[in-house]
């Protein structure tokens, strides 16, 4: 990409978006929002967590999008009795040398998938947060680089509290996107019944129909066209003033930080070029705005027991908040 212009760049750039997500979904059959979302954060070299019941192709969904870019694809299931060097890596001795080794962890890996990340206690979900923010990791006092580009996908079930350890507000902060995965509708979930068990011998994960289409390097550029788009100031106010309105709204304990309004751009930016243009419009900043704020928000006890959530108040901020006319 690097001897073209810039328009060719923007131009190839949303080319290759609208390939890598026609590539995704020859194996992940519907969840085209759920898709789109996991495309915004990889553009916007983000993290996301994904909320939603077991079985809805949440490992499936990850190992598509590794194959579109050739990118290491790795899965860390978490558990109770997870070590943070289970995720990080440690040193071991070495007898033959008589030395120490850094044997690396699950983490030097482009695509992450931490598999139901809440049920692993606070120190172990903890061995992602430097990861997650420096794309670095710190074993025995040295500093080991992943690769670029890299991503946290964790999950979380929204409905086995048991056993489980809420994320704190300092690590849930580092996820660029908390996405929700619902069921597949009735056309949706026939269509993959049908591909699942036409041929297919037990309930192995497919990704045979998924090309190839760029390399990781191909993904870094990517990310640097998607942090380059274009967006006005009425735009960046808009955004601004729809995290700043969820710290004073009624029945909201814990608003949305200046995280929250750096994520909001920069996942709007992503959405802008998915949608096929170089500049930013305010419907990219509305309709991405549930998922980049809804982890960053606590509602107070009343509201909840009156029957309210994130998202309704989200959607009501949203309709208060005024967007500029372009």
């Amino acid at each position: 990409m690097t001897t073209l212009n810039n328009n060719e760049q923007v131009t190839r750039a949303i080319e290759i978006v609208r390939r890598i997500r026609a590539e995704v979904s020859r194996a992940v059959v519907g969840q085209r929002e759920v898709i789109d979302q996991v495309l915004i954060a990889l553009l916007a070299a983000g993290h996301v967590l994904i909320e939603g019941v077991p079985g809805l192709g949440k490992t499936l969904l990850v190992q598509a999008l590794a194959k579109t870019f050739e990118g290491r694809f790795t899965r860390i299931q978490f558990t109770p009795d997870l070590m943070p060097s289970d995720v990080t890596g440690h040193a071991m001795y070495d007898l033959k040398s008589e030395e120490f080794r850094i044997r690396k962890g699950p983490v030097f890996t482009h695509l992450l998938l931490a598999d139901e990340i809440n049920r692993a206690p606070a120190k172990s979900q903890a061995a992602l947060l430097e990861v997650m923010q420096e794309q670095q990791v710190t074993i025995e006092g040295r500093g080991f680089t992943v690769s670029s580009p890299f991503m946290t996908l964790a999950t979380q079930n929204p409905v086995e509290q048991e056993g489980t350890y809420p994320l704190p507000e300092a690590q849930l902060d580092r996820f660029l996107l908390k996405i929700r995965i619902d069921y597949p509708t009735a056309t949706e979930e026939l269509n993959l019944v049908k591909q699942v068990t036409s041929i297919k011998v037990g309930e192995g994960l497919d990704v045979s129909a998924v090309s190839p289409i760029v390399k990781p390097d191909n993904v870094v550029a990517l990310q640097r066209i998607a942090a380059s788009v274009k967006i006005d100031d009425r735009v960046y106010d808009y955004a601004v003033n729809i995290v700043r309105n969820t710290r004073n709204w009624p029945g909201v304990t814990l608003g949305a930080g200046p995280r929250g309004s750096i994520a909001l751009i920069r996942a709007s930016r992503a959405a802008a070029l998915l949608a096929g243009r170089d500049f930013v419009i305010p419907d990219d900043v509305k309709n991405i705005a549930l998922a980049t704020l809804r982890h960053r928000m606590t509602l107070s006890p009343e509201l909840e027991i009156e029957g309210h959530d994130i998202d309704m108040v989200l959607k009501a901020v949203l309709n208060k908040v005024e967007a500029p006319r372009m």
